[in-house]
């Protein structure tokens, strides 16, 4: 475990930034199921508005600061994983997959994600990180039900953001020892924009009505909000402790999925869904404790 590894801290930021995506999706799936915009042009509206709003924050910090770094082609590779990533979820959203199925299914991510944590980042990836990696797995199978008659390919959109963000979260957790929360954030933003254009132009659409644009600049504010949270959380904790805290995600994305569209999830759903939040309970307590100890 590193120096600098702040379980509370960690586990606030993630639990802020699993708000502000939830947000995020129910937001983008309106634009794309009631609106009928491209994924593609969703993600470019999107973000360009995140990199609008955030910008006079990052004014506060200094923009020159925060675009000081040696570590430049990282970055880029950094921000192409991400783009890969966005790019299969909006797909599946707009497909649409079912908002609690999605989420379920992201939960793959801290199985690639602590693996990697271990073998790329050489953190000390112990048993009790292992077994809530892997119980919170279970429990979003149990959700998933690939054995089904009914699965759909589409679904396996989401598992392949899942690997492409699990890959973006630990290049966020290697940076961090050498830059800032707000370098992290200012590169995506800006970086992103330029693979999001080239993804757009063969099925652009110009948004249309004062309804979708309020719609696409909420998305986007939810969007600077919720990579500043990341970023700070990777900034604080290991990655392979912060990274579960992504089940957080689930019972507010099937809150909205409720409340916007009427999804209502079966019933494996509550069972997986007590296994994941059982996971980080005790993943929570246990490095609580292993902190208080080193003390």
């Amino acid at each position: 475990m590193s120096n600098n590894h702040h379980p509370i801290q960690g586990a606030s930021w993630m639990l802020a930034a699993g708000l502000s995506f939830a947000i995020v999706n129910s937001l983008a799936q309106v634009a794309s199921i009631n609106f009928g915009l491209s994924s593609t042009t969703v993600a470019l509206v999107q973000y360009a508005i995140a990199l609008v709003v955030i910008l006079p924050y990052l004014k506060t910090l200094g923009i020159r600061q925060s675009l000081r770094t040696q570590k430049l082609g990282w970055h880029i590779f950094r921000v192409f994983l991400a783009v890969i990533g966005i790019q299969l979820w909006l797909w599946a959203l707009a497909y649409p997959v079912p908002i609690w199925q999605g989420i379920a299914l992201l939960m793959t991510s801290p199985l690639f994600a602590t693996v990697g944590s271990g073998l790329f980042l050489k953190e000390k990836v112990g048993a009790a990180r292992w077994g809530a990696t892997l119980t919170g797995f279970v429990g979003a199978m149990i959700i998933l039900e690939p054995w089904a008659d009914d699965f759909s390919w589409a679904t396996l959109l989401p598992v392949g953001a899942a690997f492409f963000w699990a890959c973006y979260s630990l290049m966020v957790k290697k940076l961090s020892s050498n830059d800032s929360p707000s370098t992290m954030v200012v590169y995506l933003l800006i970086l992103i924009t330029p693979f999001n254009i080239l993804l757009a132009l063969p099925e652009w659409q110009m948004p249309s009505g004062a309804t979708v644009w309020a719609i696409l600049v909420a998305a986007g504010i939810a969007t600077a909000l919720a990579q500043w949270a990341i970023a700070k959380a990777y900034s604080v904790a290991d990655a392979s402790f912060v990274q579960p805290f992504d089940h957080a995600k689930l019972p507010l994305n099937v809150l909205a999925g409720w409340m916007v569209f009427g999804w209502v999830p079966p019933g494996r759903l509550w069972l997986g869904a007590a296994i994941i939040i059982a996971s980080v309970a005790f993943i929570t307590q246990w490095e609580s404790r292993k902190a208080r100890v080193k003390k």
